[in-house]
């Protein structure tokens, strides 16, 4: 057997005892989905290595999460020197594999921005339900978080980042007596619960995964310029210290591809393979509705051209419902130390089609590292008879990167000026800030004018206060005398005899008066 590529698939390998057949993943099946289980140490992740290559070289785009940061060495070419070598070069030899080492196109990718592009997406893209699952709220909290993204997708505010969702809880928890009745009741324990969640995921540094700008999928899918797919590879170590957000990050992706993706129904080949490796942690306490969520989305996504490869220890990992939708199988050894291990054992086994040959049961128990049992789509969609099968040699590296050699990757990478540096545009935290200092504004006003009021108000009255008392004639006497001319002697007279005539006309005989004198004028006339 020569070469990665068959006309009708991907060589995986060939060769266990008893056999000497290959084994072959066919392409136009490669969207049915498919599982790499089996122990620690047993082979996982050089059978992931060499799946990720062959998709790749068939021009398919991969996407994998890098766990413990030994799968990066895909993006560079195997050597043939050390013990591991040697071991890679007898097993090519016994399943009659031609072993040509070659690197493949990677970009890399990390939640944190550390060793590879930043990958982020909007608080509303990711959306309620996912992210109730990633902060561990109660349907009471989950429901005054839906609430929170009603109001703001009704009021135009958008949720970009973390700033913006605390902001938007703030506001809805300041208008819980006119949203409560409309929406339901808004309790403050519960916004306070949530603001918590987010405290406790902002410390683990996950308030980078949420903002702009958001991670273009049609980016990871962007074939090398020879044609080859991207592999694009998550490094995951360190988000492995936040398991809750590993896998709500990856259900978040295969949704959006699921909503993002054209209906093609059965490709020659799939459009994008996804490996969710560690896939126990995204059922770990799952919620019934998130593993229904997973559930639609690995039935419907295949006929996007979609496949979804579950990695995992143990196939009893991943829910009946899922695991009954994955056609491409292979399992490495398991161990059976105790009554459940066995009774996984058995039920591993209960899942392969029979070869006459073997007990599959037994095989599954006795396979050693690099060696697997296997079983692959035939025609017609046929699930093929079970085989031990040796998994073929990796082509590029088995091992991590220098950090010379990933800062030299990420240097040449075409996604470096799209997302390495974070775009902060308005939204509902800036939005809301703005009301708020507004409203502060105006009250400050309002009570600047009401305080100057009442000042005027204070000196109207104290001037009429001062206008109504009557000193006794005390400034009179104290004032002493003074020679006036005639004419101001006059002015006085007129003055006083003015004011008198005013006091004299608000009397019933002032009025008298003022008849009088008319009544003589005009009579003069």
């Amino acid at each position: 057997m020569t070469g990665v590529l068959t006309e009708a698939g991907i060589f995986v390998g060939g060769g266990g005892e008893g056999h000497a057949l290959p084994q072959q993943l066919l392409l136009k099946y490669g969207n049915r989905h498919g599982l790499v289980a089996g122990a620690s140490g047993t082979g996982k992740t050089v059978t992931l290595q060499v799946l990720a290559e062959a998709f790749s070289a068939a021009g398919v785009p991969v996407f994998m999460a890098d766990v413990k940061g030994d799968l990066a060495g895909i993006a560079m070419a195997g050597t043939a020197t050390g013990k591991l070598h040697e071991a890679f070069a007898a097993r090519a030899a016994t399943i009659g594999y031609d072993l040509a080492f070659r690197d493949f196109p990677v970009t890399f990718w990390d939640l944190f921005g550390e060793q590879g592009h930043p990958v982020r997406t909007t608080v509303s893209d990711m959306g309620p339900l996912l992210l109730s699952r990633l902060l561990g709220l109660t349907e009471a909290q989950e429901g005054v978080l839906n609430i929170a993204f009603h109001v703001a997708d009704s009021e135009g505010l958008a949720l970009l980042d973390m700033a913006d969702l605390r902001a938007m809880l703030v506001n809805i928890g300041e208008r819980a007596d006119e949203l409560s009745l409309r929406y339901g009741n808004i309790a403050p324990q519960s916004v306070g619960a949530i603001q918590r969640a987010l405290l406790v995921l902002e410390n683990q540094g996950a308030v980078k995964f949420f903002g702009e700008p958001a991670l273009d999928l049609a980016d990871m899918m962007i074939p090398a310029p020879d044609g080859r797919g991207r592999v694009n590879v998550l490094a995951a170590d360190r988000l492995m210290g936040s398991p809750r957000l590993y896998a709500t990050f990856l259900l978040w992706l295969l949704s959006e591809l699921f909503e993002q993706l054209p209906e093609v129904g059965d490709p020659d080949k799939p459009k994008f393979v996804f490996f969710f490796d560690e896939a126990h942690l995204l059922f770990e306490d799952a919620p019934k509705a998130l593993v229904d969520k997973v559930e639609q989305v690995a039935r419907l996504i295949r006929s996007k051209g979609v496949g979804v490869y579950f990695v995992t220890q143990n196939p009893a990992d991943v829910p009946e419902d899922i695991l009954g939708q994955l056609g491409n199988r292979v399992q490495h050894a398991l161990r059976a130390f105790t009554a459940r291990d066995q009774k996984d054992l058995q039920r591993a086994a209960e899942n392969y089609r029979a070869n006459p040959r073997f007990d599959t049961e037994d095989a599954i128990r006795e396979v050693g590292t690099g060696e697997a049992v296997t079983s692959f789509l035939e025609a017609k969609g046929v699930p093929g008879m079970v085989e031990r099968t040796l998994v073929r040699p990796p082509q590029s590296r088995l091992g991590p990167l220098t950090p010379e050699e990933r800062r030299a990757i990420l240097a040449a990478s075409p996604f470096g000026l799209k997302y390495d540096k974070v775009i902060d545009r308005e939204s509902a935290y800036e939005i809301l800030a703005a009301r708020a200092a507004a409203a502060a504004k105006d009250a400050a006003e309002a009570e600047e004018t009401a305080a100057q009021d009442k000042a005027a108000t204070a000196d109207a009255a104290r001037e009429f206060r001062n206008a109504r008392r009557y000193d006794g004639g005390k400034t009179a006497k104290a004032t002493p005398p003074t020679r006036r001319s005639s004419s101001s002697r006059n002015d006085s007279l007129l003055e006083t005899f003015g004011k008198s005539l005013v006091r004299q006309l608000g009397t019933k005989a002032g009025q008298q008066i003022v008849r009088g004198v008319l009544g003589t004028l005009f009579r003069a006339r």
